[in-house]
C-alpha cells in the first residue's frame, strides 16, 4: 500500500525531530542490520535510517532493498537519510513515534 501525499507530509513533520536509529555502512545489509530494522519498525513504526555510502545509486539500491525486505514504505529521502514507515497492528503507545506525536 503506497503512502498518500497527506500521509507523507504528516510523517515528514514527525520524522523531522527523529534521530537515525539504524546506520548502514560499507558492510551493506547484513543479518544484524535486518534484525535491528525489524525491531525498530515493530517498536517505532516510523524510523530514520542513515546510509553511509558515497554513491547516490548505491544508497538508492540499499534503501529499495531495505523497504522490500522489511515491507516498509519510503516516506522521504534527504541526502544519506531515509524515513521509513511500517504500520504495526498492535503498536506500543509509549514507543510508537506515530502515537507519541498524536499525544503531544
Amino acid at each position: 500500500m503506497a503512502l498518500t501525499q497527506e500521509q507523507k507530509k504528516h510523517f515528514k513533520s514527525i520524522g523531522h525531530h527523529l534521530k537515525p536509529v539504524l546506520i548502514v555502512a560499507e558492510n551493506g545489509i547484513t543479518e544484524g542490520v535486518l534484525s535491528e530494522l525489524e525491531r525498530a519498525l515493530n517498536d517505532h513504526e516510523l524510523i530514520k535510517v542513515k546510509i553511509n555510502l558515497a554513491e547516490r545509486d548505491d544508497r538508492q539500491a540499499v534503501i529499495a532493498e531495505l523497504c522490500e525486505t522489511s515491507g516498509s514504505e519510503l516516506a522521504q529521502v534527504i541526502g544519506k537519510v531515509a524515513l521509513l514507515y511500517r504500520k504495526n497492528p498492535k503498536p506500543n503507545k509509549n514507543l510508537s513515534n506515530i502515537s507519541r506525536f498524536l499525544q503531544a
